[in-house]
């Protein structure tokens, strides 16, 4: 195992991460911008170094910062988290060039699979099942209208090297296609420097499921099971859980055995994560891999009891998977609390907190790093703390998801929080039996 580890990322995170490395007896450094100089991970951390003003892209995104603070400190080895440098090829190549370990998969492989279009290419030919569409970037406006028109509407255009729900546009019929087509490319170029996208129908009344994976250097791969991801806003997910309410059994084998042959075929090493849609007629379809941990690794984690952080630094320090047969007990649900107002189409309401009270209770874990006094800064994503329960079966999770969401007091000037939309929504008719999709759980309209 590592000695030095350096967490390049902030908030729940990178101080989650720092928990398990304490639990293992590994040395924990913390990088952090003066907008985080007060951070709980600054206070938990042996070790804190200053990189940069809050611009994640002069701090969390500027790597020979964070190397230059590796070289100092002694880290044999980077966690990126998610988010900022964790799916960026070239951070994790600067990385092994400097002798370190990257704890993800190899650069190559970030690569093949952040370029959505590659990643489609590459699992296609291992038998992955696709939702039609390109399997090349469309840089040609009349050959990806040409397309859209065979495919048939609705379709989405996605950036090539998109994620996060960002760098798309949902097309519902050809006359509208040619505007969204330029507006995805400024935006794919805007926020990704790549401007190329590809094209594949959109299933607007489907669930969002994806499987975890861990892979070892020896060629062992397992996958933990499904997460169910469909209550979404703007394509990002708000609620999770597992299992998937009314998934067959036999239908969430079939993703595992697809997601583990193709990570096989990509050489993958890490903890990952294969995201699919399932269509109404419960046929599944390959979205994208995602080759970092995911914010909503908890709900695994309490069904597995398996520390997936963990997985992640032992296969990264070259230990071979020893997991045998992972067993799956229970429910699990996860609500992401953001500094958001529900009631003004999510808008960002950041601020100081002059109260916060997370919940407790049996089977209740809340992933945070905000404290009373604290400030949500505007600088960076507006996730403020994440609740996780676990309970027998899903009845049970939900009340006590509901439960304890109730609990929760948080408050400050300017604050607005995601934590009563996510109340009514877990204890709604529709997710109560498992019968939502990403479209049909939406927010408040203003003023309600």
């Amino acid at each position: 195992m590592f000695r030095t580890v350096l967490i390049a990322n902030r908030g729940e995170i990178a101080l989650r991460v720092a928990r398990t490395c304490r639990e293992l007896g590994v040395r924990v450094v913390a990088v952090h911008s003066t907008e985080d100089r007060d951070s709980l991970l600054v206070r938990f951390a042996d070790e804190a170094v200053a990189i940069g003003p809050a611009p994640a892209r002069r701090s969390y995104m500027y790597a020979p910062a964070i190397l230059e603070a590796a070289r100092r400190t002694g880290a044999e080895a980077i966690h990126p988290g998610y988010g900022f440098l964790s799916e960026d090829p070239d951070f994790a190549a600067a990385v092994a060039s400097e002798g370190l370990t990257f704890i993800g998969p190899p650069s190559g492989v970030v690569a093949a699979l952040g370029d959505k279009t590659h990643a489609r290419e590459l699992l296609s030919a291992a038998g992955m099942p696709l939702l039609p569409g390109s399997l090349k970037p469309l840089a040609d406006a009349a050959a990806a209208h040409r397309l859209a028109d065979e495919i048939g509407y609705p379709v989405i255009i996605k950036a090539a090297m998109g994620g996060g729900g960002r760098g798309l546009r949902v097309v519902r019929a050809s006359a509208d296609f040619a505007e969204a087509y330029r507006e995805t490319r400024a935006q794919a170029l805007s926020l990704f420097g790549d401007s190329r996208v590809y094209v594949e129908r959109y299933v607007a009344a489907a669930r969002h499921v994806e499987i975890q994976i861990l892979a070892d250097s020896y060629g062992n791969v397992v996958h933990l099971g499904e997460r169910d991801c469909t209550v979404q806003r703007r394509h990002q997910k708000l609620i999770e859980e597992t299992p998937a309410p009314g998934l067959p059994r036999e239908t969430v084998e079939r993703m595992g055995r697809a997601a583990v042959e193709g990570a096989r075929a990509a050489g993958y090493v890490g903890a990952g994560t294969f995201e699919f849609i399932v269509d109404d007629a419960g046929d599944f379809h390959f979205l994208e891999v995602n080759c970092r941990i995911q914010v909503e690794h908890p709900v695994t984690e309490l069904v597995t009891g398996i520390d997936l952080v963990a997985e992640q630094l032992r296969v990264a320090a070259g230990e071979p998977l020893a997991l045998g047969e992972v067993e799956r007990r229970g429910a699990a649900i996860e609500c992401r609390i953001n500094a958001e107002d529900p009631a003004r189409d999510f808008a960002p309401a950041p601020g100081t907190l002059t109260e916060f009270v997370p919940p407790g209770g049996p089977f209740v874990r809340v992933d945070t790093a905000a404290y009373q006094g604290g400030r949500v800064s505007p600088a960076y994503d507006s996730l403020i703390a994440k609740l996780i329960v676990w309970a027998p079966d899903r009845e049970q999770a939900i009340a006590r998801s509901a439960r304890a969401l109730s609990e929760f007091r948080i408050g400050g000037p300017g604050i607005a929080t995601t934590a009563g939309f996510l109340a009514e929504t877990v204890t709604s008719p529709a997710f109560r039996v498992g019968t939502h999709t990403t479209s049909s759980l939406t927010p408040p309209a203003p003023g309600n």
